[in-house]
């Protein structure tokens, strides 16, 4: 409780003064990062240091040795593995040697998250400190740097123990060579001194004695023994990273490739706004006013020079280190201690230096290197001579490809690769990924993949093969283009390209302040040189334009095909992996596109038709059902079931599979029906595979798969649907890509891809391409069946069901239509075929499942269009069940055609029950209004016109008949104004027209009784006149209008024929002659009408053309016409005779003025009338004007 509270005070003074933070265990790192900030100093300069991780417990307190105490002699605890001290190996300051040049990737891959965008340097604080001291110091600096992504990865490179591992492992010497090339052509191994090693262990009793606090020495020292050569070297160095194989599990685990993090600490410091993840193995311990102080020894007779402070300042930053204590000895022998304040290092006297300046070096040297280097997977070298002011910055993985040796010799290729993928695997794995992100991860991936070649490595195939996946998975298949305000597509990357061999995007060459090329001999092979290390000293110096870009843009696709073609392209590349990892005896060969893939079918040549097609979709429905045991055996070619191989391939297909099926679905919306089919072939090839590898499918597989075969159902559907354009289609279906054909080659090796080709192809019969159609869509409702009922397999299921409903109702529409054409070209034969009962039979069967599907998902608009369709149906049988006679006449309405009349008209009925009132679909309520109108109607007109006068009497037919014409006047309605509006007037003017003619008729047959014969009177006057009515709001019903006029003059003048006054028969001769009068309308319409015909004759004739006129009924009405204008002829004469006859046996009785004019105007009409039609050369037109003028001169 103390310690902790002497901590946190600590703490709190630190951030006026000095910063301090005790080393924390891994379990302390877990509950949160100890963070500290500090400005030193009156330079304030920035630092905040936050461990991120500790290998070693709470720093205990050390023990302070008595003057005279012998550090020759070795501690009783000596190299005993003490915590404190961190592992053995790491107890001197500095990194143990073992992962000397990976040991910033051991870092990185333990804090991946860190790598890429937050940090900037990742590095062991011994290269820090080298680095940062380059301006003061004269000894040589040699660094490998890579980048992945805006981090940089700063490693030693040890030229003498790296040559000299190189002549027993082979593993360094391109960089020998091109040492000796570039450099120090006569290179020869420089041995180190005794003085070093005698420096080295009495450092490390140091240490051993301040944690024991025993000063006896032990009775036996050790000597001081310079190891041998070969020996030190050896022990010195570190594993040959990646070199075999052998060394490398499956998994890419870096603790077991000699990637390990050996650091004792980890730290993510931030020194001014350069943030660095560094590794330190400086010891730590307690005591003193601080909770944390860093000890050194000193030999007094040596002054700590600039250098030595500048490496204690820095490491106290580092460590959030407020205090060092500071040892003095002589020739071994402790002297005094002293203690010094962090921030008052700087300050000593021989050794002060100013932090701004320090901080003005890591900003110069960072800014040189993200300047510089550029390229991911690329090793540069950045290297001083001794003694030298240059520093020069070296691609080294450029000047490798333009040696004889092989580039994937170089030993950092393979960690940066599983770096690159590490990195951008973890940036995938992110639950909060933002879009801005997908370029980073892609340009990750495509030089991760361009460092690895599956040949030479095989062991890293499956990196290859995942990279290609998560490309593929970047890109968001269903994604609409963007477009600007103008409508056109934007790009937000045009200067990327899809190409597998594309190379990052270079910076622009102005590192011309790096290098002023004056000896080109030397400065050749650089990419990049500083002058002078004085120049790092001054502000802003090296400040770069090239920042090491955080970002890089994902491309945009044009279209849609384009972006699955690239996605395909990736999986392509995939899929070539893992099968290339698949070892087996029979392994296929390589496709050639040249050459067709063989189709396996399995006894579908001997049997065709719809059983074979049943059969098919019911194997496939049993294939993909959940209840089978999981596979345990290896594939068809060779996988076994749990590899990465296994799931990589299983995850690629359905990668292919849900491209194909987008490009489906866009080639679909284009009409491009032909390529549609393709793809969506493709697709379901592609999950055909995917069920040959794995039997019990998920959900989500079981959705996309009834997405797909629901997508075959419309593109067969419209297939049928546009037969006309059959040739095109085939061309299109038939074209196959490369790509296409090397993935077909790959899926062929799992299966043979057959499972679902009866939904596939392109088929020339209209039947069995629409039953294909509808089976797609129950195939698919069986798979939603097996699926959890979610909001969006509801949707698709509700969307599956309309869309069978709807294929039901093409298939029901195709059986009736052809029903039809059977029963339309078998007029004159007699009685009705089996076939024509059996498309009946289809038919309805197909009609009343649709109705069963609509109203599954309460789509009463649909089940409604579909009782109308039935109803047709009815209304063709009816049709077909009509009789004739031995002279082919149409015999009596027969009781078959009644009774499925009467089933038509309940199929209406149940229509309008379904859609319950107008409002909710009016034009589908109308139209069944409409036929529910026309079923009656014909029905009445049937029985009327061919009355079943052998079964019924006369008076139960009208009283039908009648019946009939009203309820189809029920559901005519004249009133709403619509496009059918004039139809509906025509019907019921028809109607009332019948009616009144049927009335008429029973009046001239009843005898007798005199109330059904006023009745009769009543009803037929009454339709007549409504007809009438009717026939005035049509302009093109003028026949029908004249023919009813007609018949009410006949009607008038039966009732003449019954009177004996000669009054009643002058008020009924008066009535019919009004009558007779009001048909000036349809004249006039008439009139017009022969006009246009004769304009029309005139016209062809004076153009010579010979041409008969456009409008062939014009003949016809002719004909009607001049029928009409004879019969009102003859009667106009009869009632004008009448009426003279009349008038004149009056006028001899009573001399009325107003009967002599009347008599005297019908007798000149009479006149007239007689000499028109006496003169058989006047034309119809002419005899129609003489009508007009005369019925003028009457009404006037």
């Amino acid at each position: 409780m103390e310690a902790s509270e002497s901590r946190e005070c600590t703490a709190a003074a630190a951030a006026t003064g000095g910063g301090g933070s005790p080393p924390r265990t891994a379990a302390d790192m877990r509950d949160g990062d100890f963070k500290q900030e500090c400005i030193l100093g009156d330079n304030e300069v920035k630092s905040t240091a936050v461990v991120k991780y500790s290998a070693v417990p709470p720093p205990a307190a050390y023990a302070r040795l008595q003057e005279k105490t012998d550090l020759k002699l070795p501690p009783s605890n000596w190299l005993r593995g003490i915590s404190q001290l961190g592992q053995t190996g790491a107890t001197s300051l500095g990194t143990s040697k073992k992962s000397k040049p990976f040991s910033s990737f051991g870092m990185a891959y333990d804090f991946i998250d860190c790598i890429g965008n937050d940090v900037d340097v990742v590095s062991d604080s011994e290269n820090i400190k080298k680095l940062l001291k380059i301006p003061y110091s004269k000894s040589h600096v040699s660094m490998g740097v890579h980048r992945i992504g805006r981090t940089l990865l700063l490693d030693e490179l040890d030229l003498q123990e790296l040559f000299v591992t190189s002549s027993q492992t082979g593993d360094w010497n391109w960089l020998k060579e091109l040492y000796q090339r570039l450099v120090d052509p006569k290179w020869q191994r420089k041995k180190k001194s005794r003085e070093h090693f005698y420096q080295k262990a009495i450092l490390s009793k140091f240490l051993y004695y301040s944690i024991n606090g025993d000063c006896a020495a032990e009775a036996v020292p050790t000597p001081i023994v310079q190891p041998e050569e070969n020996q030190i070297e050896v022990e010195e160095s570190w594993p040959a990273p990646l070199r075999t194989p052998a060394s490398v599990p499956e998994d890419g685990n870096p603790q077991e490739q000699g990637l390990k993090n050996d650091f004792v600490r980890n730290i993510l410091w931030t020194f001014e706004d350069i943030h660095m993840l560094v590794g330190s193995n400086m010891p730590i311990f307690g005591g003193g006013k601080y909770p944390a102080v860093s000890l050194r020894l000193r030999d007094s007779n040596k002054p700590i020079n600039i250098l030595t402070g500048i490496d204690y300042w820095l490491d106290n930053l580092m460590c959030n280190v407020p205090e060092l204590v500071m040892c003095f000895h002589v020739n071994g022998i402790v002297q005094r201690y002293e203690m010094i304040k962090t921030e008052d290092i700087p300050n000593l006297d021989n050794s002060s230096f100013s932090t701004k300046v320090v901080k003005d070096i890591a900003q110069n040297i960072l800014s040189f290197l993200k300047a510089n280097c550029t390229k991911e997977g690329h090793t540069y070298w950045l290297f001083k001579a001794s003694g030298s002011d240059i520093v020069k910055l070296y691609d080294l993985t450029t000047l490798c490809e333009e040696t004889s040796e092989d580039k994937y010799q170089n030993p950092f290729t393979m960690p940066v690769a599983v770096l690159l993928y590490k990195v951008a695997s973890n940036m995938m794995m992110k639950k909060v990924q933002n879009r801005k992100h997908y370029g980073i991860i892609r340009m990750l991936l495509l030089n991760c993949i361009k460092l690895l070649d599956k040949e030479r490595h095989p062991q890293f195939v499956q990196f290859i093969a995942s990279a290609n996946y998560m490309i593929s998975e970047l890109f968001q298949l269903n994604e609409p283009p963007k477009q600007d305000e103008n409508g056109s597509t934007l790009n937000e990357n045009s200067d990327d390209s899809y190409s597998e061999d594309e190379d990052l995007p270079e910076d622009s060459d102005d590192n011309g302040s790096f290098s002023n090329g004056s000896d080109p001999s030397d400065d050749n092979k650089a990419i990049a040189v500083i002058r002078s290390v004085g120049e790092l000293s001054v502000p802003e110096k090296y400040k770069s334009t090239h920042q090491i870009r955080p970002s890089c843009a994902f491309p945009v696709c044009r279209d849609t095909e384009e972006r699955c073609r690239v996605v395909l392209n990736y999986v392509l590349e995939g899929l070539k992996a893992v099968d290339g990892s698949i070892k087996k005896e029979s392994d296929l060969p390589a496709a050639d596109p040249s050459i067709p893939i063989p189709l396996k079918y399995a006894d579908e040549s001997e049997c065709t038709g719809h059983e074979v097609l049943q059969k098919q979709i019911a194997l496939f429905l049993d294939k993909v059902g959940p209840v089978h045991a999981t596979i345990k055996l290896p594939s068809q070619s060779g996988m076994i079931p749990n590899t990465w191989q296994y799931q990589m391939k299983l995850n690629l297909i359905f990668k292919a599979s849900r491209a194909y099926f987008v490009l489906s679905d866009a080639a679909n919306a284009l009409q491009k029906y032909g390529r549609a089919l393709r793809y969506i072939k493709l697709a379901l090839q592609s999950l055909d595979a995917y069920c040959c590898l794995i039997n019990n499918l998920s959900p989500e597989v079981l959705f996309f798969l009834s997405q797909c075969l629901t997508l075959n159902g419309d593109i067969q559907l419209m297939l049928a649907q546009n037969a006309s354009n059959r040739a095109a289609y085939q061309e299109e279906y038939s074209y196959q890509s490369r790509e296409d054909q090397e993935i077909l080659h790959s899926l062929h090796r799992e299966s043979s891809c057959q499972a679902l080709s009866w939904a596939t192809e392109l088929y020339l019969d209209l039947e069995y391409q629409l039953s294909v159609s509808c089976k797609c869509y129950e195939a698919a409702n069986e798979l939603l069946r097996s699926c959890e009922r979610k909001v969006n397999v509801v949707e698709h299921h509700t969307q599956v069901l309309k869309r069978l409903g709807n294929s039901r109702n093409e298939v029901g529409v195709f059986y009736m239509n052809q029903s039809a054409a059977m029963q339309t070209e078998g007029t004159g034969s007699k009685g009705i075929t089996a076939l024509e009962q059996e498309l009946w039979k289809k038919s309805f069967s197909y009609f009343e499942k649709g109705i069963q599907d609509f109203e599954t998902i309460e789509d009463e608009t649909n089940a409604a269009l579909l009782l109308c369709n039935t109803g047709r149906l009815m209304r063709l049988c009816a049709q077909a069940h009509a009789t004739t006679g031995a002279n082919l006449k149409r015999g009596e309405f027969s009781p078959e055609e009644a009774l499925y009349y009467n089933k038509a008209v309940d199929y209406y009925l149940r229509a309008m029950r379904s859609l319950t009132r107008w409002e909710k679909h009016p034009a589908v309520w109308d139209s069944v209004k409409w036929e529910l109108s026309t079923t009656y109607f014909t029905m009445a007109t049937l029985e009327q016109d061919y009355a079943p006068l052998s079964r019924k009497a006369q008076e139960q037919i009208e009283r039908e008949v009648a019946d009939f014409m009203m309820k189809s006047l029920k559901y005519c309605d004249t009133h709403t104004e619509s496009a059918r509006q004039p139809l509906c007037q025509y019907r019921a003017a028809t109607i009332h027209h019948r009616l009144a003619s049927m009335y008429h008729n029973s009046l001239r047959n009843q005898v007798g009784d005199d109330h059904f014969r006023k009745q009769y009177r009543n009803l037929a006057d009454l339709h007549y006149n409504k007809a009438v009515k009717l026939f005035h709001l049509l302009k093109d019903a003028p026949c029908e209008l004249l023919r009813v006029q007609l018949e009410r003059v006949a009607f008038s003048e039966f009732q003449m024929a019954n009177q004996n006054s000669n009054a009643s028969k002058m008020k009924t001769l008066s009535s019919a002659l009004d009558i007779i009068i009001n048909s000036e309308y349809p004249f006039q319409l008439i009139q017009s009408e022969l006009a246009c015909v004769q304009a029309q004759q005139s016209d062809c004739h004076e153009h010579r053309e010979g041409n008969a006129p456009e409008n062939d009924s014009s003949t016809f009405n002719e004909e009607e016409i001049l029928k009409l204008v004879n019969m009102f002829e003859t009667r106009l004469t009869f009632l004008l005779f009448q009426l003279i006859k009349l008038l004149t046996t009056k006028r001899k009785s009573s001399g009325i003025i107003d009967d002599q004019m009347a008599l005297k105007n019908y007798k000149y009409a009479y006149s007239m009338l007689l000499r028109a039609t006496a003169d058989k050369d006047t034309s119809l037109l002419q005899r129609v004007e003489v009508i007009l003028s005369l019925l003028k001169q009457l009404s006037s």
